[in-house]
């Protein structure tokens, strides 16, 4: 008899996932049910930003799997259906028709809840106001879009300063904004240390980007017509035609926590290395709803990043196929950019290894993405972390111009292999002038990191 695989969840991790069981196992042996509550299927969130500044000329470009391709493979996908329960016991979900308000029950034999994450969108006075955004989905950024069409202003203010937040601050810059970033914390990018936030926001001055630093949004003001108008901090109001939400995300696990599957720290599912929930034989769960495990810290982390939900999906269908993978963790690695400048870190900050009682070093060096003679070297930052006792690495972090952020990768791998920092002076790395000095940037850190090791004793 056929076994039914319940998907919940559209996009990367869920499809992925149905995609890889599929390819395992026949309709005849698998049927696979795939609930997804938006207008869309296996879409890139990421890339949002560079559709909505004009990087990217088409929506439909950032689809990588329409409904019907996911039909053709004998993958029954319903659209605009939300599963609001899930029975564990009983081995079925409920789903709500979004279109009709029809109600169902679907039971399954296996089940991979894959409900990505949801926006931080704080209850503050006229945060639902006309005008105000937020950048989760195709939709979402089609109303954006729609607004900046319709509106006559040419202000925006931007809450948060993540990697959404300056990614669309450089998209509504593109676009011809006056553009205001406000941010809770001191300097942008939170997931660098402050030192080299500060470079960012520096950068982001110098560009035309307002960013104003410790400024917690407190209401969003509208006029007569109920429209955005300013938005107010505990010291000011910045007037703003349009209004994008940029203030990170959190794991959608309402249905799970409702269920009873168990949570983590952050509010993430909690699985296996099969991304197995644990204590479930039968259900699995990957992308922006876990939480996974930090190679460097050996603690559970959430990171909501569209390359970890593939290799979930990857590693679920694989074993809802009959097969066996796993997922062993991950070290953080993330790049981003505004303009020209280049964002990228991996492994811990300097506040990640105090968390964890790590005792470390940390060295910062300024380098140049070619050699210096060579047209087009452009500067660059490396602050690096070891451990003090091991000289293990712990983590990298980059801003520069073209060139600096994909550098990362190198200390991605070296974290991954669990290498100290001498070992990495000794990394046989590609040279020529066009792409590196004699030394890359990154083993110039390494080096400097040696020796700050070594006079720690």
């Amino acid at each position: 008899m056929s076994e039914r695989l319940v998907v919940i969840g559209g996009d990367a991790a869920g499809m992925s996932a149905a995609s890889q069981a599929r390819r395992l196992r026949s309709a005849g042996e698998l049927e696979i049910v795939a609930f997804e509550r938006g207008h869309f299927s296996s879409f890139s969130a990421c890339g949002i930003p560079y559709w909505v500044g004009g990087d990217v000329a088409e929506r439909d470009e950032l689809i990588a799997r329409t409904p019907e391709e996911h039909r053709a493979r004998d993958i029954d996908l319903r659209m605009r259906t939300e599963v609001v329960e899930i029975d564990v016991p009983g081995r079925r979900v409920r789903t709500r028709d979004l279109e009709s308000g029809a109600e169902a029950w679907t039971g399954f034999d296996k089940l991979v809840i894959a409900t990505g994450a949801r926006p931080m969108r704080p209850p503050l006075p006229g945060i639902d106001a006309p005008g105000v955004h937020g950048v989760q989905t195709l939709d979402d950024g089609q109303a954006l879009l729609d607004s900046l069409a319709r509106t006559e202003g040419r202000r925006a203010v931007v809450v948060g300063a993540g990697y959404i937040g300056v990614e669309m601050a450089e998209a509504l810059l593109n676009r011809g904004y006056e553009v205001t970033v406000l941010n809770r914390g001191e300097q942008p990018m939170a997931t660098l240390d402050p030192d080299m936030g500060r470079l960012v926001h520096g950068v982001m001055d110098g560009l035309g980007i307002r960013t104003v630093g410790s400024s917690p949004v407190t209401k969003i003001l509208t006029g007569e017509d109920g429209r955005v108008r300013a938005v107010a901090t505990e010291d000011a109001e910045y007037p703003a035609d349009v209004v994008v939400l940029g203030m990170g995300v959190v794991p959608e696990t309402t249905l799970a926590r409702a269920a009873g599957l168990p949570l983590g720290a952050y509010g993430g599912l909690l699985t296996d290395l099969a991304m197995r929930v644990r204590g479930h034989e039968n259900i699995w769960a990957g992308g922006d709803c876990v939480e996974v495990l930090d190679l460097v810290s050996g603690r559970e982390r959430h990171i909501a990043l569209g390359t970890h939900a593939n290799k979930h999906g990857q590693v679920i269908g694989s074993n809802v196929g009959g097969g066996y993978a796993t997922f062993p963790g991950v070290v953080g690695t993330a790049v981003s950019k505004v303009c020209d400048l280049e964002i990228a870190r991996t492994g811990l900050r300097e506040k990640d290894a105090r968390e964890v009682g790590l005792r470390y070093v940390t060295v910062t060096i300024e380098s140049t993405s070619r050699a210096g003679y060579y047209p087009g070297a452009a500067p660059m930052t490396v602050k690096m972390l070891a451990e003090r006792r091991t000289g293990r690495l712990l983590g990298v972090q980059i801003v520069g111009r073209e060139g600096a952020a994909k550098r990362v990768d190198i200390a991605a791998v070296a974290l991954t292999a669990g290498m100290t920092v001498e070992q990495m002076t000794a990394l046989d790395l590609g040279y020529a002038p066009p792409f590196s000095p004699v030394w890359d940037p990154v083993l110039i850190a390494a080096r400097k990191a040696v020796a700050a090791v070594r006079a720690a004793g």
